[in-house]
């Protein structure tokens, strides 16, 4: 047996890269540098052309922006809508909350996104009025096939709101995520779902004028008037609608513009490191990788470990490298389980992957140096694991 000897050394799952430019943007707005432009427009007009979509409508975290989705496509009691078993809980949570019904689809075999085979097989089987929404996650920033999923979703009159939250700066055929032909997309400039998070921010994609109206009115409390340059309230209002208070301070939407210059940067240095964990991980027992990709943008890098992957998580935690879990399928959380009654083989694949799967800390400020101690620590481990 192994044994496990505490180590000084932590590399945490996920940690935040932050240097000059987050605090010169959050100065401007502390030192109340009055421009023309406010720092949430700036953001959206940067990230709108960023990812070449007409409307870009930025909110207080992502978890908003998808209830927020919800709200603009006028999401009803009973409705029903369609996702992944592997999500996060943000997505069932906010369908939920308008007192509508998740529909869990399983996932691939071999992958971690929704399997679009059992989508369309549930769908011939279940066609109904009730069904008004797809909600497609993109699991570790890799991206489906959405060429397929719209096909489907016109075919069922079905609206597509994708779950990109990870995926900010991937590209689907030539085209980045966003632009592509969802009706809503979702993002986030921090994915990470830290409860000491630095700053949140989230934001809704889209072409369509009306859902993005809608969204941009219930976004602060459904206020119908005209604010001047420090944010201010007219003279009179009127609230025409029940909104809520979702909108993106200065601040977050300063600190968030640093980060999201920095995207492409990101997605470069994770890839790097995936690279190097294909090549100094591959051919560990018990160790299963995921193939490497140039396009994928490894938000997550996610490993099979086909042994005890409980046990050999708690080994390297002890030896302070922190791992996560991406996700827990939704069907085997107390509150879907007892009020779905789901039994926790329905969706066999995601229950498999499940009980193997491990995420490895990739985040652009780990060094080097980081990232050979991780490779070095799982060669060890997995050298004895029994």
């Amino acid at each position: 047996m192994i044994k496990n000897v505490r180590n000084e050394r932590v590399i945490p799952f996920f940690k935040p890269t932050i240097d000059t430019e987050e605090q010169e943007q959050v100065n401007e707005v502390l030192q109340q540098q009055v421009k023309s432009i406010s720092k949430v427009e700036e953001l959206e007009d940067e990230i709108k052309a960023f990812i070449g979509v007409e409307n870009i409508i930025a909110t207080n975290n992502a978890t908003s922006a998808l209830h927020l989705s919800l709200s603009a496509m006028d999401l009803k009691r009973a409705d029903k809508v369609l996702m992944s078993v592997n999500s996060f809980v943000n997505l069932p949570e906010t369908v939920r909350h308008f007192d509508a019904e998740p529909i869990f689809i399983d996932i691939e075999p071999n992958g971690f996104n929704m399997d679009i085979d059992k989508l369309e097989s549930y769908l011939e089987q279940n066609n109904s009025k009730k069904l008004r929404a797809l909600m497609i996650t993109f699991v570790a920033g890799e991206v489906p096939d959405l060429k397929r999923i719209y096909a489907i979703a016109k075919k069922y009159d079905l609206i597509v709101i994708e779950d990109a939250i990870s995926a900010l700066g991937a590209m689907y055929d030539n085209e980045m995520v966003g632009s592509t032909g969802a009706d809503m997309t979702i993002f986030s400039t921090n994915y990470s779902n830290s409860k000491a998070a630095i700053s949140r921010g989230g934001f809704i994609a889209t072409a369509n004028e009306e859902f993005a109206n809608r969204a941009r009115l219930l976004r602060t409390h459904a206020i119908n008037s005209s604010f001047d340059e420090y944010g201010n309230l007219d003279y009179t209002y009127d609230v025409v609608d029940i909104g809520f208070k979702y909108d993106m301070t200065e601040i977050e939407a300063a600190f968030n513009l640093a980060q999201f210059y920095k995207t492409n940067a990101f997605c470069e240095r994770r890839q790097e490191i995936a690279e190097i964990y294909n090549e100094k991980l591959s051919g560990l027992k018990h160790i299963v990788l995921p193939k490497y990709d140039p396009e994928h943008i490894y938000s997550q890098y996610i490993i099979r470990v086909s042994k005890n992957r409980d046990g050999f998580a708690r080994v390297l935690k002890e030896k302070g490298i922190s791992t996560g879990l991406h996700y827990i399928p939704l069907h085997l959380l107390t509150y879907y389980k007892k009020k779905y009654k789901l039994k926790i083989t329905t969706y066999g694949n995601a229950l498999s992957t499940y009980g193997q799967i491990l995420s490895l800390p990739i985040y652009p400020s780990m060094s080097d140096d980081d990232v050979q101690y991780v490779c070095q620590t799982i060669q060890s481990v997995a050298s004895e694991w029994i």
